[in-house]
C-alpha cells in the first residue's frame, strides 16, 4: 500500500532534473534523481535526450521517495509474474503428484500379491486337512474361530476398534448367516472335488449375481452382460463333463456357495442403504466374523459333534501335528487375504478389484494343478478357460450403463 501511495503521488512532486551522461553509461542509459528545486526553474527540452522508455523500480519503503530512480530494462510484469509464480510450483507439484501416483500403485501392487498369495496358501492346506479330516462344519467353525481371535486382540489392543450399533448389528445379522453358509458350502465342495474344479464352478457367481440383483433389486442387466454370461456357463458345463474328480455333491456345494455369497452382496445393498448407518467393508467382515463363529458353534455340536480334540484324531490315526498347523496356517490366510481383499477395494474401483478377483482365480486354479498333480484333459482345461475369459469379459461390460430413454 505505501508503494501505490508513492507511485500515485509522483505527479504532485516537483520535476526531476536529469544528470549528466556519465562516461560509464550507454547512449540510451540515463540516472535520474529526485533531488528538489525550485518550482520556477524551466524543465528541459524532452528532445535533447535519446528516446528511451523508462521503467521505475519502486521500493515499498516510506523513504522510497526520497532515494534516486534508476531506469532498469522493460519487463511484462504479467508475464514475469506468471513465470515466476508458477513455473516452479507447477513442475514441484507434477513430480509430487507422480510419486503420491506411483507410491500407490506400488502399494496396490503389493496389496494384490500378497491377495493371491493368501489365497493360494489357504487353499492348499485347506485341502490338505480336508483330504484327511472329513468334517466341513468343524473346520469351518475353526477357521471363524481364528478370525474371531485375530478380530478380537485387534479391538483390545485398541488398534481398530469400530463403533456399531444395535440397530447395525441386527441389520448385519442376516448378512453373517448367508456368510457363513457360504463358506460352510465351499468348505463342502473342497472336500469333495479338487480345487481347480470348484474354483472352475465358482466362475458361475456372475450368473447368480445377475439373476438375484433382477428378482430383489431392480436391477435388470444389459445385452452385453447377458452375452458375457454364455461363456460362463457354457464353459463350466464343459469343464464339469470332463471332470475326473466330479460329483454332484461337490458341485452343488460350490454352486450353493455361489449362491449364499452372491445373495450376501445383494443383502448388503439392500439392508445397509442408510448412508448414516453404513459401516466401512473392513469393520463389516470383522463383525460377521465374530457372528458366524457364534453361529457355528451350535451348528457344529449337533452335526458334527466335538471331534477336533486330540484324542479323537489319534484314534482316526491322523498325525495331530500336522492338521493342527495346517488347519491354523488356513484359518489365519483366510482372514487375511478377505481382509487384504476389502483394503484393495477401498483404494481401487469396483470393476479394477473384479478383474483382480478373475486372475486371483486364474492363479488359484493352476497353482492347485501345479500342486497337487490335478489331471486336466485339453477339454477340461479349454472349458476352465472360456468361463474365466467369460468371467473378465463380465467384469468389462459391467460397467457399460444403459442409454437413457428418450421421450
Amino acid at each position: 500500500m505505501q508503494s501505490a501511495a508513492a507511485f500515485t503521488a509522483a505527479p504532485t512532486l516537483p520535476l526531476l532534473k536529469p544528470r549528466r551522461l556519465s562516461a560509464n553509461h550507454g547512449p540510451g542509459h540515463v540516472v535520474l534523481c529526485s533531488k528538489r528545486h525550485d518550482s520556477n526553474v524551466v524543465p528541459p527540452s524532452p528532445s535533447s535526450f535519446p528516446p528511451i522508455r523508462r521503467s521505475w523500480s519502486l521500493s515499498s519503503t516510506p523513504s522510497s521517495m526520497f532515494r534516486p530512480w534508476t531506469a532498469v530494462p522493460l519487463r511484462d510484469p504479467d508475464t514475469t509474474g506468471r513465470s515466476q509464480a508458477t513455473a516452479v510450483p507447477e513442475s514441484a507439484g507434477g513430480e509430487e503428484h507422480q510419486t503420491t501416483e506411483l507410491a500407490r500403485k506400488i502399494e496396490v501392487l503389493l496389496l494384490m500379491g500378497l491377495w493371491y498369495f493368501f489365497n493360494i496358501i489357504f487353499n492348499i492346506y485347506n485341502k490338505q486337512v480336508l483330504k484327511v479330516y472329513r468334517f466341513p462344519v468343524t473346520v469351518t467353525t475353526c477357521q471363524f474361530g481364528v478370525g474371531t481371535v485375530l478380530v478380537l486382540l485387534l479391538w483390545t489392543f485398541n488398534l481398530y476398534r469400530p463403533k456399531v450399533s444395535s440397530t447395525q448389528l441386527a441389520a448385519i445379522l442376516p448378512l453373517a448367516l448367508v456368510h457363513t453358509l457360504g463358506n460352510l458350502f465351499t468348505n463342502m465342495s473342497l472336500g469333495k472335488v479338487a480345487v481347480s474344479f470348484t474354483h472352475t464352478i465358482k466362475a458361475t457367481e456372475p450368473f447368480f449375481s445377475v439373476l438375484l440383483s433382477a428378482m430383489f433389486l431392480g436391477e435388470f442387466p444389459t445385452l452385453w452382460v447377458v452375452g458375457s454370461l454364455i461363456p460362463i456357463m457354457g464353459g463350466v458345463a464343459l469343464a464339469s463333463v470332463t471332470e475326473v474328480s466330479f460329483n454332484w455333491a461337490g458341485f452343488w456345494s460350490a454352486m450353493a456357495s455361489n449362491l449364499t455369497n452372491q445373495s450376501r452382496n445383494v443383502l448388503s445393498k439392500k439392508v445397509m442403504v442408510n448412508k448414516e448407518e453404513a459401516l466401512d467393508n473392513i469393520t463389516l467382515f470383522s463383525i460377521i466374523t465374530v457372528m458366524s463363529f457364534i453361529l457355528m458353534i451350535p451348528v457344529t455340536l449337533i452335526m458334527e459333534g466335538v471331534t477336533f480334540t486330540p484324542a479323537y484324531l489319534q484314534s482316526a490315526g491322523l498325525n495331530l501335528k500336522e492338521v493342527y498347523v495346517r488347519s491354523l496356517i488356513a484359518a489365519i490366510c483366510y482372514h487375511a487375504y478377505q481382509q487384504v481383499s476389502y483394503m484393495i477395494l477401498q483404494r481401487v474401483s469396483p470393476v479394477t478389484h473384479s478383474v483382480g478377483n478373475c486372475v486371483k482365480r486364474v492363479v488359484v486354479i493352476v497353482s492347485s494343478v501345479m500342486f497337487f498333480r490335478t489331471p486336466v484333459s485339453a477339454i477340461n482345461a479349454f472349458g476352465t478357460g472360456i468361463a474365466l475369459a467369460g468371467v473378465f469379459l463380465y467384469s468389462r461390460v459391467k460397467r457399460i450403463k444403459p442409454k437413457a430413454k428418450t421421450a
